[in-house]
């Protein structure tokens, strides 16, 4: 950085250069050659289904819902869940588990409510080279949820 002034002594210019190794460039001059691998990646992600599960009242502490998932596009390796407050805003938990897709984009994810509101839901799933988001928002009423 360098500073300088003009006739003016209360007005002071600063001149910030560029890089920051103080003047040292590398310049190249040729043919240059790479390859590029395209992968097709997970292209769409759909909840196309929520059910509450049916507990004993015994075993009421957690209100249980299942996502059914479809995707398509390669086979996802994770599923992550993000549950927030119904404005997406504030993130309230994180669950990521591995998973194994075998042929088809279908898949079952259980999660936990620990009390009735609702929520927004966010359902990731990923593999080495893409991810794909799904959103929902769900009202989790003591064991049913809409």
């Amino acid at each position: 950085t360098g500073a300088s002034s003009n006739s003016d002594s209360s007005t002071t210019v600063e001149s910030l250069e560029d890089n920051p190794d103080g003047g040292c460039h590398i310049y190249r001059n040729g043919y240059y050659r790479t390859d590029i691998s395209v992968v097709e990646g997970i292209l769409e992600v759909n909840i196309i289904q929520m059910m509450s599960i049916q507990m004993t009242e015994s075993q009421a502490e957690n209100s249980l819902v299942d996502f059914v998932v479809t995707c398509q596009g390669s086979l996802p390796t994770d599923v992550c869940t993000v549950v927030s407050d119904p404005t997406c805003q504030v993130s309230k938990s994180v669950v990521c588990d591995p998973i194994t897709v075998t042929d088809e984009c279908l898949l079952t994810i259980r999660r936990a409510f620990e009390e009735p509101g609702t929520y927004c839901i966010n359902i990731t799933l990923g593999d080495d080279t893409s991810q794909a988001l799904a959103s929902a928002l769900i009202s989790v009423n003591g064991g049913e949820s809409t």
